[in-house]
């Protein structure tokens, strides 16, 4: 992964120095608190419903043990002994107290974290696939690259105050695990004719109020030409954008105003303009970022294990967990562990100290010290031998990490919701919790089968319930919390917007339309046939017969 330079270390110094000074003046009453607003949410600071929360940065969601450790700390002696990780690959701490902001920032600049661009209308934290560089089905590594958008986008002078907060994608695979097409850019990394490197350019993608997917604006762009033509996109949007309208403010509004072809033909002329100005860093410092993202030497080893077949015969979660949390790596011999923070009414993203304390511990002993973040807000061990897994299950089983339920129903996708956030409408967790608990048994959910199910406490759809197979939305009806159900959405390759099947639900009739569409599913579906494929098949209106009619 990255080291810091001087230049990255004293970069973030500087700024934890700074905001120290602000918070001091803020403290004092000597900066009122619209006129901090703006000076914390450039630093990761919020003021949600009942404290502040401090949203860290873990670029391309990759980290090491010892960084896993510090957030640990942190949340120990600053919080309340948990972060949330969220879904762009990032951890919420969600209890600091002002006062304490600059410490959290200067332990976070030890282990070379920060929180700057994690909020404000700037370029967000980066994002990628959770498996980039552990797995066979990529044609590179995309963390380079994402690397090299964090350190141009970082305190961009230009683009510090854009019209909205913008948000960048990046895969190196086919399979999309990073949901670019829901992204102001996402990029995924092609090879021509000729065997070279290069990107299909993807703008405009976006959730909230509403959702949009993305555009393909260029089928190929060159590698040498990677950050000037994402500059070129920037300064069109940060020209052309409105800046009248915060609901419409994002990129995805004014391509739509435009069309894509417009948009496109105008990002051409501007980047005719600067492609030459030295915007592209030479190819001996791409090279030097890549370095840093060799993947360790692993030996081939046995396709399979004598140790972990055994106990997948004798244990049924265990081999469960084998089936959905385990992923192929490029070495034979090896996986990619996803460790779900989903637990049985659990709260979803949640991991208390002593749970990070743990990964950390066995990420040093198998996985070569390495953490991945994924946007579905569970934790990954990348590069872990066959052999070693029965070993990493029981510790991670002992400490409540062993729920074998990724990529199943009860593997959702979750905001923090009205227990936590001024913006939300409704509830989320309490919602998901009782999901959980309708679904805890590991075999109907292993007969249900992959189903991507994904809640927001509100329309701005931090919980991306646009893109789940079955979303929630929970909405305000005149003092109420209620809670629309929405089918057919995807945030892979295939992306599509989900529609919104009927009327909404109170909190407990939710859970019960969500069970009424299961039910439905299971009824009609063909051999082999995935939720999506047979929602896709069938249509909406059997969906909403069976879940109005009866109710």
């Amino acid at each position: 992964m990255y080291a810091y330079d001087k230049f990255d270390r004293s970069l973030v110094d500087i700024r934890v120095a700074e905001f120290r000074d602000q918070v001091e003046r803020r403290v004092k009453g000597d900066l009122t608190e619209e006129e901090f607003r703006p000076i914390r949410l450039m630093n990761g600071l919020y003021l949600q419903l009942h404290a502040y929360m401090l949203r860290v940065a873990v670029p391309y969601g990759t980290m090491s043990g010892d960084q896993m450790r510090r957030l640990a700390h942190i949340a120990r002696k600053y919080d309340k002994g948990y972060g949330h990780f969220t879904t762009r690959q990032n951890i919420q701490f969600n209890w600091p107290k002002l006062s304490e902001t600059p410490d959290i920032l200067a332990e976070l600049a030890d282990v070379e974290m920060h929180a700057i661009q994690t909020s404000g209308n700037c370029i967000r934290n980066v994002t990628s696939d959770q498996f980039a560089g552990a797995t066979a089905d990529e044609i590179a590594d995309p963390r380079p690259y994402a690397e090299l958008l964090r350190q141009w986008s970082s305190f961009h002078p230009e683009f510090s105050f854009l019209p909205r907060k913008f948000k960048f994608a990046i895969t190196g695979a086919d399979q999309d695990r990073a949901a670019v097409k829901w992204h102001d850019i996402g990029l995924i990394v092609r090879k021509n004719d000729a065997g070279e490197i290069g990107f299909e350019v993807i703008v405009g993608g976006g959730m909230g109020r509403t959702p949009v997917i993305g555009k393909t604006i260029r089928e190929f762009l060159p590698e040498k030409d990677f950050l000037s033509y994402q500059e070129a996109i920037l300064r069109v949007y940060n020209e052309q954008g409105r800046r009248d309208n915060k609901y419409k403010a994002r990129i995805k509004i004014l391509v739509e105003a435009m069309g894509a072809e417009e948009f496109a033909r105008q990002v051409e002329v501007e980047w005719e303009k600067i492609k030459d100005s030295h915007i592209d860093v030479p190819q001996e410092e791409v090279a030097r970022i890549q370095a840093f993202f060799q993947p360790p030497e692993l030996a081939n080893q046995d396709a399979t294990s004598a140790v972990t077949s055994e106990f997948a015969k004798k244990n049924f979660i265990f081999a469960s967990w084998l089936q959905n949390n385990t992923n192929a790596h490029k070495v034979q011999g090896y996986v990619n562990i996803t460790i779900s923070l989903k637990p049985h009414g659990g709260i979803p993203g949640d991991a208390s100290a002593e749970q990070m304390d743990l990964v950390a511990a066995l990420s040093d002993e198998y996985s070569q010290s390495e953490i991945r973040v994924s946007h579905e807000q569970n934790l990954i061990l990348p590069h872990v031998a066959l052999k070693d897994l029965p070993a990493i299950w029981a510790d991670l089983d002992e400490a409540g990490l062993g729920t074998a339920n990724v990529g199943l129903l009860t593997d959702m996708i979750v905001c923090p919701g009205l227990d936590y956030c001024a913006l939300a409408n409704a509830r989320s967790i309490p919602i998901a919790q009782a999901i959980t608990k309708r679904f805890d048994d590991m075999k109907r959910l292993q007969d249900i089968g992959p189903i991507k199910v994904k809640m927001s406490g509100c329309i701005n759809a931090c919980g991306h319930h646009h893109a789940g197979h079955i979303g929630i939305l929970g909405v305000d009806r005149k003092g109420q919390e209620m809670y629309q159900l929405l089918l057919g959405g995807s945030g892979a390759e295939d992306a599509t917007k989900a529609a919104i099947l009927g009327p909404g639900f109170d909190e407990h009739g939710i859970v019960d339309a969500l069970e009424k569409v299961v039910a439905v599913y299971l009824g009609v579906r063909e051999d082999g046939e995935e939720f999506l494929s047979t929602y896709r098949r069938i249509g909406a209106q059997v969906f909403k017969e069976a879940v109005y009619d009866a109710a």
